[in-house]
């Protein structure tokens, strides 16, 4: 089975968490049969196709880059080349400029779209979007919601019922590597034996302001793994609460990620906006055993981390309850070593990649037998 996943960005240009989850549906899905290619944007100059962990990306060069959207003319040609030899065309929610592509490439095979958020900021615009995104939503076979956390709690989700079901994320943690003792030892020069961890790249919906606002009185070391376009003022609001031990590392490749994700006490999650569907390193945290802290949003964050059980989970934009839960597992590390030990458990039983690629390869196999009954009704074919 051919599947052809469409999204703005993707490895090597990007490494957000959509893009990791669409990188583990593929490896996950080849692993039992299915051949994927994915259809990207990029600002590079170099397009020929890229042959990555069994599956194949393929760039148009973007033209515009409009309110996080990103266009490209050429788009509409490779999406219809590539959908003619694909079974499946997997679309990533939201891109705008996606449903258009659609459209306008007058797909005629079996789709399915994951709905990875809500939008959430751009809410003039969002106005002005509505009926294409409803048109869109309509005109697809099946959508996934990925948690049933957001389906019950998206009003545009509710809207289409009938068609959408739940595919939670998975990771697969044998493609994550096994950090050297030495750059264990590098780590904990640099950072201590003791300190919370957050892992992302630092956007506005993330909530670093309210991490930084809740440790600025507590001694606690917190380093922040990421960038993005909120560094700078992340960091001056950093100098200003003068917190010297809270350490910003930048991006880190997957070797030195996973060093940090061994060591640290705790995973820190403050994101406080519906724009944080998920939360993939989150998860992360829960697959390499950590507890974990994070606010309840009404989305798959609290799906991962069951409050009292895998971690503690606080309201959002709250900086004093952020602190107290952050005291909370400091002053127990007993309760901290527990409630880490039923995160991987939780992880194991729910979050496996292995477990996300049969559930996305049962429903591609159901959409093309949909597709062939609906056609043969359609000719009249006994």
């Amino acid at each position: 089975m051919r599947i052809l996943h469409f999204y703005k960005d993707y490895f090597p240009d990007s490494m957000g968490g959509v893009e990791q989850v669409i990188r583990q549906i593929c490896v996950g899905t080849g692993h039992i049969g299915a051949h994927s290619d994915v259809l990207t944007l990029t600002t590079s100059d170099e397009l020929a196709p890229i042959e990555f962990e069994g599956h194949t990306i393929h760039r148009v060069r973007r033209d515009l880059n409009i309110a996080s959207t990103g266009m490209a003319l050429a788009a509409f040609g490779e999406l219809k080349r590539l959908a003619a030899d694909a079974d499946v065309v997997h679309y990533h929610f939201p891109w705008p400029f996606m449903d258009v592509a659609h459209f306008v490439s007058g797909i005629d095979k079996p789709t399915v779209v994951t709905y990875h958020s809500d939008i959430v900021r751009q809410r003039a615009l969002l106005r002005l979007y509505t009926p294409l995104k409803r048109k869109f939503l309509q005109s697809v076979d099946a959508i996934v919601a990925t948690s049933p956390n957001y389906m019950a709690t998206s009003a545009v989700l509710d809207r289409y019922r009938d068609k959408t079901r739940t595919i939670t994320y998975g990771l697969d943690k044998s493609i994550y590597p096994v950090p050297s003792e030495a750059l264990l030892d590098k780590w904990r020069a640099v950072v201590g034996e003791k300190f919370f961890l957050f892992v992302g790249v630092l956007r506005y919906y993330k909530g670093l302001h309210i991490l930084l606002d809740a440790v600025a009185d507590l001694d606690y070391p917190v380093v922040i793994v990421g960038a993005g376009p909120i560094e700078a003022e992340l960091k001056a609001h950093a100098l200003r609460l003068g917190l010297t031990h809270v350490l910003f590392v930048g991006f880190l490749d997957d070797a030195d990620k996973v060093a940090l994700l061994t060591l640290c006490y705790a995973m820190v999650f403050p994101s406080h906006l519906r724009s944080e569907a998920f939360g993939i390193s989150l998860l992360e945290g829960a697959m390499y055993g950590k507890p974990l802290i994070s606010s309840e949003i009404g989305t798959g964050t609290s799906y991962i981390n069951v409050h009292d059980e895998t971690g503690l989970v606080v309201p959002p934009s709250d900086a004093a309850a952020f602190r107290q839960a952050m005291v909370t597992l400091w002053n127990d590390p007993e309760r901290a070593r527990a409630m880490g030990r039923r995160a991987a458990k939780r992880y194991d039983m729910l979050f496996t990649a292995e477990r996300m690629a049969r559930n996305y390869m049962a429903l591609y196999t159901e959409l093309v037998a949909t597709h062939a009954d609906a056609a043969v009704r359609r000719h009249g074919i006994a």
